[in-house]
């Protein structure tokens, strides 16, 4: 029977349009070049398209109707199962926001393939209705990676060879072991010491992200002082800081415990990082500040500088590789845009935080907190450079 005042004729165009509607939405679906899962609000998978199936070797039957958790295992790289709570899925429901992370998922032949993933959660009038997960195979992506960060590696290995001798015979030449040298010369030879100086920095750094973004930068935490750290960071600071006529001190705040549990080697290389950023990064008779401040659960380190400071509309990009703000490349042409994307690198690694303020003219402070408690002693893996390069 037909609705009150709705003839059969009406009636039927409007399921046939609904049908249309369905229809399309279903080969759209199907038709997605990745990945595509659509789950209900107690995660049990509803729809799952041929790119998916394909991926993770399922066939739609083994997936419709299961745990979407149990079906489809996330493990790490070295194929140890993720917590359910830690899992995109999980967060994206928790929130109720999108979620992109990338991942490993235990496919059925047994084989870990890493993803690229996008959760978004399906909400309508505030009442989570599941989700759809969008995912792609990554694993061209990470041997590409993976062959690029071994060729920068290799290659700057390689260059260490020359330039060490470079180095070598000029600063020979410089302290007149061929010979007393006329101030021409000097200045040529101070020129091709200062070039040196920056390619064996750039190597360095290049060799530490290298190391870094591979995992195999080795953490080995122990009981320290963190004021003796800073007070030997101005130490072999305080000759830069002269030559440029800035005021360079260290100062504690606070009547807290100073000694930490963490990896001096890598806090000193964050320490070094930033606080040469601030010298090279201040004009003439300004001033920079390494702060120091214990806290109950965690210690933190302020670089403070009376510099150019970052410009509001760069600064989401300050930690981003190559980055190198437009009112600091008119005024500095030497950089690489790397150290600090490194320094937020190694502060991640330590369990740390990392974080800026900053005004263009008026300077900037760059701070990062320590837990007290310990990170996890990692292992090198077998690529690792000699014990010479390490942080």
């Amino acid at each position: 029977m037909s609705s009150p005042g709705v003839s059969e004729d009406e009636l039927e165009p409007s399921k046939l349009s609904r049908r249309g509607q369905r229809a399309e939405a279903e080969a759209m679906f199907a038709s997605i070049g990745d990945g595509a899962i659509t789950t209900d609000e107690f995660g049990r998978i509803t729809r799952v398209n041929p790119a998916a199936t394909a991926m993770l070797g399922f066939n739609p039957k083994e997936l419709i109707g299961t745990w979407f958790p149990k079906k489809i295992v996330a493990v790490t790289e070295d194929d140890k199962p993720i917590n359910l709570i830690d899992r995109p899925i999980t967060q994206a429901f928790l929130t109720g926001k999108p979620v992109s992370a990338k991942t490993y998922y235990r496919c059925k032949n047994g084989q870990t393939v890493p993803f690229s993933i996008n959760v978004s959660p399906i909400v309508v009038r505030r009442k989570p209705l599941g989700a759809i997960e969008v995912f792609r195979d990554i694993t061209t992506e990470e041997e590409v990676d993976r062959m690029k960060s071994e060729f920068i590696s290799l290659a700057s290995h390689q260059l260490r060879t020359p330039l060490s001798a470079i180095k070598t015979y000029t600063h020979m030449l410089a302290d007149g072991y061929h010979g007393k040298l006329t101030n021409d010369q000097k200045s040529a030879l101070n020129t091709v010491i200062g070039a040196s100086d920056r390619m064996n920095e750039l190597i360095s750094t290049l060799l530490n992200i290298t190391r870094l973004e591979s995992g195999s930068i080795d953490i080995m935490p122990k009981k320290l002082r963190i004021d003796k750290i800073a007070n030997e960071v101005i130490s072999e600071l305080s000759m830069m800081a002269r030559g440029k006529a800035v005021d360079l001190s260290a100062e504690i705040k606070g009547q807290g415990d100073l000694h930490i549990k963490t990896d001096g080697l890598i806090v000193k290389e964050v320490m070094t990082n930033l606080t040469s950023n601030a010298i090279k990064y201040t004009p003439e008779g300004g001033s920079v500040k390494l702060v120091v401040r214990p806290r109950v659960a965690n210690v933190i380190i302020d670089v403070i500088d009376s510099g150019w400071g970052i410009p509001q509309y760069s600064q989401d990009q300050v930690f981003s590789k190559f980055f190198r703000a437009q009112n600091i490349v008119k005024r500095e042409t030497t950089g690489t845009g790397l150290g600090l994307y490194l320094v937020k690198g190694l502060v991640d690694m330590l369990g740390g935080r990392i974080w800026f303020v900053s005004r263009e003219e008026k300077g900037t402070t760059f701070s990062f907190s320590l837990p007290r408690k310990a990170p996890p002693v990692t292992k090198t893996t077998p690529t690792q450079a000699t014990q010479g390069d390490q942080l």
